[in-house]
């Protein structure tokens, strides 16, 4: 670590940002991936990474869909910038692993030897391959991998249920943020604490047949909602989430044509949840939510700007959350929901094939 600036062990990894001045890991060009370890952190032995939706959209749409030219680009980020960061959509992911190394200052409670999935993202976890991803074939969201990342003492971790696959866990806890500040959200509506004063709030979940999505129909249906409305791009997904019986109601639109999106969906909902992974869906949520209702953007292809000048020039009167990935008990909430509700293992099986059933 010598050829960095000189800067002080943090809990926050400062000390593993290697840029000229000063900003935190996530905003970092380059973290340092040395694999010695600080008191307060900890080396996990990398397992699988898994890509973001809209990371790996991006990759493959540039790409063409070539595997040889998607795991070029993966390895280059990373060996270039210590961390899995695209250059594109700023986004990663996270990763499972097993524990080989905790500092004696480490407040995260792990041991080695355990399994763990990181509830950060690799865009702040320093990283390094090993491997050249030899045993990625390009073609999916998650990636066999061997190397080794380092974990701060404010990461978050979660060590792997013994009941569930590793794929099917990683798949779930990737995207745990969702359905857990969806429920908080309509929690508030139903209790009276939220605008709707008390009265269960209509939900509609933009790519309600994705794995955020289909977490958050099932976190809002459990939390209270008076009706959740499925929105889908195509034919097969309309069948799909139908067959799951995850939500009330399910139609299929284009999210980025704010008019048809409007329209689909009729009445206004009181909270629209977006967890689509294409960029142009701001409009759309903000225009299908009623006044006073909340929009929930949980995609990495969320434009701030667009959100915020689209309300304004809308004159729309809507409060518009960022899922910022971490709520306390996220974890735990969404590995109950895919334990207790078969639709939403259904369609992360039909998401994730072989590796949804096996170890």
């Amino acid at each position: 670590m010598s050829d960095r600036p000189a800067r002080e062990a943090s809990s926050i990894g400062l000390h593993r940002v290697t840029d000229a001045r000063t900003v935190l890991p996530q905003a970092a060009h380059r973290l340092d991936p040395a694999p010695s370890i600080r008191p307060d952190e900890v080396r996990v032995r990398v397992e699988r990474l898994n890509l973001d939706a809209a990371s790996y959209r991006q990759l493959f749409t540039k790409h063409g869909g070539d595997p040889g030219a998607i795991r070029g680009e993966v390895l280059e980020i990373v060996r270039e910038r210590g961390k899995m960061q695209n250059p594109v959509t700023g986004s990663g992911g996270m990763l499972v692993g097993t524990v080989e190394e905790v500092g004696p200052e480490s407040p995260l409670g792990l041991r080695p030897g355990q399994r763990i999935a990181t509830l950060v993202s690799l865009t702040l976890t320093p990283l390094e391959i090993t491997d050249g991803l030899a045993g990625w074939d390009g073609l999916s969201e998650q990636v066999p991998a061997e190397g080794h990342a380092i974990l701060f003492g404010r990461s978050i971790a979660a060590v792997l249920p013994d009941d569930l696959p590793a794929p099917l866990s990683l798949a779930v806890m990737d995207v745990c943020g969702a359905p857990a500040l969806t429920h908080r959200v309509v929690s508030s509506y139903r209790t009276g604490d939220g605008p709707g004063k008390g009265t269960p709030p209509v939900v509609a979940v933009l790519g309600g047949a994705g794995k955020s999505g289909s977490l958050s129909l099932a976190a809002a249906r459990r939390a209270g909602a008076k009706t959740t409305i499925g929105v889908v791009p195509t034919t097969l997904e309309h069948e799909l989430l139908e067959r799951t019986g995850l939500a009330d109601r399910t139609v299929r639109a284009d999210a980025r044509d704010p008019v048809a999106l409007a329209a689909a969906i009729g009445e206004p909902a009181d909270i629209t949840v977006v967890c689509v992974d294409v960029p142009g869906c701001e409009h759309g949520a903000i225009l299908a939510t009623a006044p006073g209702g909340t929009v929930i953007f949980f995609s990495m292809a969320t434009s701030f700007s667009a959100a915020a000048l689209g309300a304004e020039g809308l004159a729309a009167d809507v409060t518009m959350l960022i899922g910022n990935g971490y709520v306390p008990g996220h974890a735990a909430l969404a590995l109950d929901l895919l334990r207790s509700q078969p639709g939403v293992r259904d369609l992360f099986a039909s998401r994730l094939g072989d590796e949804a059933g096996g170890r």
